[in-house]
């Protein structure tokens, strides 16, 4: 249970903030930031930075309306994370997703705070305000903002915090879509959000470049195991390089595996300048989050990644592989 007065406090107490969010966000990170931004420009804050370690998505720009998501540069603001009164980490709950803002933001000796949704949660702060319960950190948004009566629930929140729900439910699709979520959403459309427009923004504006990088990771998708309830496709360095495409591009493709008739756990191995990374995803109680675990990564129980730095993929591969079939079979 989260103690949203606590909350509430380190808020109304404190004066300058910093808001950060992991390596790659996606809209709930990114929603999670400007709504935590716009209440505390209602409580009348005038120190309010939002620095990340990568910077943001082209689909996720038109969330930051006034521009104040800045990337981080260590030069120009690791005394402003050090002097921050409060330290904001928003839709994580393991530091090693800071990358290389992890130093600076563990050194500072001011209160340290996360806000998150996620499971298996790393003690590296004073408060952490977490329940993997949520489907979103903007649903944790929207609980505190009701419960505190903090601030008025106006359309410059509701606006982010209807992207954070939105995608983190895969368009309200996903097993925790309650019926208090659609009455959530139902307020936030109150408030003037528009859902038409927020999903054509995020989803319907790609790149083309993207597309095309999509269709090189369909070329390579291949089933795996004994019934075949595998799915997996591959995506390499050459391939951002080929298209000048971007490691962000391939947000959504995982669950392009899922779509399959059997597939019940889908894998995109994804190869990065210095190691690889793997979204895994699953359907019903296949809980791919200990699976990730299995190699150091994390997330829920349908959806979790992995982040090896010192590995090559290939010889990765057949090892994940073979231990989600394990996974497969045993539910």
């Amino acid at each position: 249970m989260i103690d949203f007065n606590k909350l509430r406090n380190i808020l109304v107490e404190n004066n300058s903030f910093l808001l950060t969010t992991h390596v790659n966000p996606d809209a709930d990170a990114i929603g999670s930031e400007i709504a935590v931004y716009e209440i505390l420009k209602s409580l009348g804050k005038q120190e309010i930075y939002i620095i990340n370690t990568s910077s943001t998505p082209y689909n996720l720009l038109f969330l930051d309306k006034e521009k104040i998501i800045q990337l981080y540069d260590s030069s120009e603001h690791s005394e402003i994370i050090k002097s921050s009164d409060v330290l904001i980490g928003l839709d994580f709950n393991r530091s090693d997703r800071l990358t290389r803002m992890r130093e600076v933001f563990l050194s500072s000796q001011k209160v340290k705070v996360t806000i998150d949704h996620h499971q298996d949660i790393e003690d590296f702060v004073h408060h952490s305000f977490v329940d993997s319960e949520y489907c979103a950190t903007g649903h944790i948004l929207y609980d505190f903002i009701k419960k505190t009566s903090l601030t008025e629930l106006t359309h410059s929140i509701a606006y982010p915090l209807y992207a954070a729900i939105m995608t983190d439910t895969g368009s309200f699709r996903f097993e925790r879509t309650t019926p208090e979520i659609h009455y959530i959403i139902a307020e936030l459309i109150s408030k003037g959000v528009n859902p038409t427009e927020v999903y054509d923004k995020i989803y319907d504006q790609s790149r083309f470049s993207k597309i095309k990088l999509l269709g090189r990771a369909i070329e390579t998708m291949r089933l795996y195991g004994a019934k075949l309830q595998i799915s997996y496709m591959i995506i390499k360095q050459e391939d951002f390089q080929a298209l000048k495409a971007y490691e962000q591009d391939t947000d959504t493709f995982v669950n392009i595996n899922l779509s399959i008739e059997g597939v019940k756990i889908g894998l995109l191995f994804i190869e990065l300048k210095e190691g690889f990374k793997v979204s895994l995803r699953s359907k019903g109680n296949i809980p791919v989050n200990k699976l990730a675990a299995e190699f150091g990564g994390g997330g829920h129980i349908n959806a979790a990644g992995i982040r090896i730095h010192n590995g090559k993929m290939e010889d990765y591969i057949p090892i994940i592989l073979k231990k989600s079939e394990e996974y497969s079979e045993r539910n």
